[in-house]
């Protein structure tokens, strides 16, 4: 899933944008990971499902936010501060949770109740791990990058290029 999970991975890129300390990073990600853990286990041993075309539409709805959120949206267009961001995101890792389990819904999970929640459980382990190396390197990427003068002059640029791809997300869901 990680592979093709993009709009995941960045979501998970606005997040960490703007974070340099290490305990921040850890804080949101493991808010992310909480919601997202919570709905992919219930969801899926409940066999709670919904269109998962729309699901995903919302999820890159949380891209398109994560982008306006980074670019000072709130305070530009409404005159407000930012929702609060841990909150948000572990709502976002809700959202994204529900969306995996509607795609791992599809599989066939079988009926064993031990074994569907090992099956669960093992999917998310994956997920988590694939997470865990993407975010070391986007991380590292972004500190490196962050030391030099572009960062300054393209962060802007970079949050409004994830709004578009986000939209396009969003426009292919919804097509």
């Amino acid at each position: 899933h990680m592979l093709t999970g993009y709009d995941h991975l960045l979501f998970l890129f606005g997040v960490v944008f703007f974070l340099t300390r290490f305990v921040d990073v850890a804080k949101f990600v493991t808010a992310f990971t909480l919601g997202h853990c919570i709905t992919l286990i219930l969801a899926t041993f409940l066999k709670i499902t919904w269109n998962f075309w729309l699901v995903d539409a919302l999820i890159a709805i949380s891209v398109i936010y994560k982008g306006f959120d980074n670019n000072g949206g709130f305070q530009k267009h409404f005159g407000r501060a930012s929702p609060n961001l841990l909150a948000v995101v572990f709502g976002f890792g809700l959202l994204h949770g529900f969306g995996l389990s509607t795609r791992l819904q599809q599989l066939p999970l079988g009926d064993d109740q031990v074994g569907m929640l090992m099956r669960i459980l093992s999917f998310n382990v994956g997920v988590e791990l694939g997470q865990i190396a993407a975010l070391v390197v986007m991380v590292g990427l972004l500190s490196v990058w962050r030391r030099r003068e572009s960062f300054a002059r393209f962060s802007v640029l970079a949050n409004n290029a994830l709004m578009a791809v986000g939209s396009l997300l969003l426009l292919m869901q919804l097509h």
